[in-house]
């Protein structure tokens, strides 16, 4: 591939992402919480890996002067900008108002078109409505090329063949390991991975309002976790899934950053959030959490006291103590 001077990373090196320990108490009992940081891929999530099997896939039936097109709430889209930038493809961002300002920002600067939906889908979300206009943006411009997240078997592949096995290096064999869902992509692959080859306990991480793997009510409020339509490609049949609101996943991100020094995106809060209820409720001692993103994009929503108090986020400090952190293990 040749790569246009100034994208954000040269397309095919992910992976490799830290494993931090934090020791913590909670609820009485002390317990290991494992954190594959995934804001450690060049473009800052795990998306840049999803990303990479989601363009090699179409790469060689793409018109470069019409380019590609992808729905995407943030990561995805910055992955896929860098990939088409360094290509010289030209790629489109379906996106809508919860997608966060520097995601936006970062889609500018490497030459992304922007077309916005602003219309809620009756679902708690916008995707039914960004999916609408993708689909109307193709019947303009038939050689438009969709790499589709949703759909497209290269989204599990990329967790199946790469995230899951790098995990495996990381954390024991027998693990009970979480994963925020959305697409359904990464809980797939890494289902798949696992029931060949570990004992892994894999558990979906939903939010309530949700219908990526079945629907609870709630306000769904945050971006990269949760969907407005059935993942097609897992499901609650596959295996249990945690639900975590709003409140509990803010306050779990606020709680990491404040005690362990950690910043994560709102998903990995959810993770977090859910990790902490499992190792009270369940009395579990050692939980993974595979952390989709970073702080960076929530500074302005997650993080923010203004932004909470605008959106009645109200998140109390879990009942949890970071003991230490360890950035060695495993």
């Amino acid at each position: 591939m040749s790569h246009a001077r100034g994208t954000c990373f040269v397309p095919l090196m992910v992976g490799n992402t830290p494993l931090v320990a934090v020791r913590l108490r909670v609820g009485g009992r002390t317990a290991t919480l494992r954190l594959k940081l995934e804001s450690f891929n060049p473009c800052g999530s795990m998306k840049d890996r999803t990303a990479v099997a989601l363009y090699d896939s179409v790469a060689d039936k793409l018109d470069p002067a019409v380019g590609i097109v992808e729905s995407t709430s943030g990561n995805l889209g910055v992955a896929l900008a860098s990939l088409a930038r360094a290509n010289r493809v030209r790629f489109t961002a379906v996106v809508d108002p919860r997608v966060p300002s520097a995601a936006l920002h970062e889609l500018r600067r490497l030459d992304a078109t922007l077309v916005l939906v602003d219309e809620e889908d009756g679902r708690g979300g916008y995707l039914m409505n960004r999916l609408r206009r993708v689909r109307e943006l193709l019947a303009e411009q038939p050689a438009l090329c969709w790499t589709n997240q949703y759909d497209n078997p290269a989204n599990p592949r990329a967790h199946q063949f790469g995230t899951a096995p790098e995990l495996a290096a990381q954390v024991p064999a027998d693990s009970v390991v979480l994963v925020a869902v959305s697409t359904g992509g990464t809980l797939a692959g890494i289902r798949r991975y696992a029931a060949a080859a570990t004992r892994w306990d894999v558990r979906g991480v939903d939010v309530y309002g949700s219908y990526a793997v079945g629907h609870v009510p709630g306000r769904r409020l945050l971006p990269g976790i949760g969907s407005s339509r059935r993942s097609q490609f897992a499901s609650a049949f596959d295996g249990p899934t945690e639900r975590v609101g709003t409140d509990e996943a803010v306050a779990a991100c606020l709680w990491l950053l404040e005690s362990c020094g950690i910043g994560v995106g709102a998903s990995a809060g959810a993770l977090v959030s859910a990790a902490l209820r499992l190792i009270e409720r369940d009395g579990l001692d050692d939980v993974v959490c595979v952390c989709p993103d970073g702080a960076r994009n929530y500074l302005s929503t997650v993080y923010s006291a203004a932004w909470r108090r605008a959106h009645g986020v109200d998140p109390a400090p879990p009942a949890a103590v970071c003991e230490s952190v360890d950035w060695g293990a495993l």
